[in-house]
């Protein structure tokens, strides 16, 4: 994201380089930022793992809303689990078809029990890069 060494520092506390940066951290959302006058199909694929804190059998199935202009595929489109506090694992592949109006756009994927009793939502955002932007403006 272009952060610098010190305002890493300063926002994290600590002396992490950064030698190998990742922009797809295990945070609940999505984020794809491209080029403001871009025209050709733009794909990011993302990895989640998440953690089952409901019940100790639950199955969720995912409900896409894409953002304009995207196709958002979720692989697998059903988490199965077994036990409290056990792990799965699903992948968000975006493809996003650019345009020049430079709109932010939003989705979302929510991850709905088969019971209906708990539903879990991730925001999805596609936005031009805003090169003036900085936190420390």
């Amino acid at each position: 994201m272009n952060y610098t060494q010190q305002q890493i520092k300063t926002i994290t506390r600590s002396s992490n380089t950064c030698s190998n940066p990742s922009s797809d951290l295990n945070y609940p959302s999505f984020i794809v930022f491209y080029t403001n006058g871009t025209t050709t199909k733009l794909v990011q694929k993302f990895q989640r793992t998440v953690t089952n804190v409901g019940d100790e059998v639950a199955t969720y199935k995912v409900k896409v809303t894409a953002p304009e202009g995207s196709i958002v595929n979720i692989y697998p489109t059903t988490l199965v689990f077994g036990e409290k506090f056990q792990k799965r694992s699903y992948t968000v592949t975006l493809t996003y078809q650019g345009d020049s109006s430079g709109e932010v756009t939003f989705g979302s994927l929510i991850w709905v029990e088969d019971n209906g009793k708990y539903a879990v939502r991730s925001p999805i955002v596609v936005s031009p890069v805003i090169k003036t932007w900085s936190p420390f403006i």
